[in-house]
């Protein structure tokens, strides 16, 4: 029963005010306001830590080099261009997304999050312009490269009835 009765010394030292006065708000609602406004200035959305860029970076080299839809659709990057390229695009979507935030100084939480809510719209849409144009390069290469094929099979194929026909001649 001793260990049901209110501990003074546990709750605090101060006593709780009486019930009428103007201090009577809850402790619990006092102390969550007082620690919410501790958390709130060390709490930094934008710019994201060096890890969390690196991470990043990692995602984007898995997302060209392995299997995925983007991958799958362009064409898959071999690992070490995939990973200049993740580096490159992600370098630029920060340095774009960067400026925006220095115009605009990003003061509250919520305007943080519309900084990384762009970064993140920019690395996308650079990786996608990026995985596009390697498909646009090895397409035009590609035709490119078969018609070099079927010139020299003709040029073989027109060289080797004429040897031939001298190999004829000779007997």
């Amino acid at each position: 029963m001793a260990e049901d009765a209110p501990n003074p010394a546990a709750e605090g030292s101060q006593p709780a005010p009486p019930e009428g006065s103007a201090d009577a708000a809850p402790p619990a609602a006092t102390a969550g306001a007082k620690a919410a406004e501790a958390l709130l200035p060390s709490l930094s959305i934008w710019p994201p830590s060096q890890r969390t860029r690196d991470a990043v970076v990692r995602r984007l080299v898995q997302t060209l080099a392995a299997p995925s839809v983007l991958s799958q659709r362009y064409g898959a990057v071999p690992e070490p261009e995939a990973e200049r390229a993740a580096a490159a695009v992600e370098a630029e979507a920060f340095a774009a997304a960067s400026k925006s935030a220095a115009a605009e100084s990003p003061a509250s939480v919520e305007e943080g999050i519309e900084v990384l809510q762009a970064y993140s719209k920019e690395v996308s849409r650079r990786l996608l312009e990026l995985a596009k144009s390697r498909s646009a390069a090895a397409a035009a290469a590609a035709p490119a490269e078969g018609s070099a094929k079927e010139e020299a099979e003709e040029d073989s194929s027109a060289t080797a009835p004429a040897t031939e026909e001298a190999a004829v001649k000779e007997e």
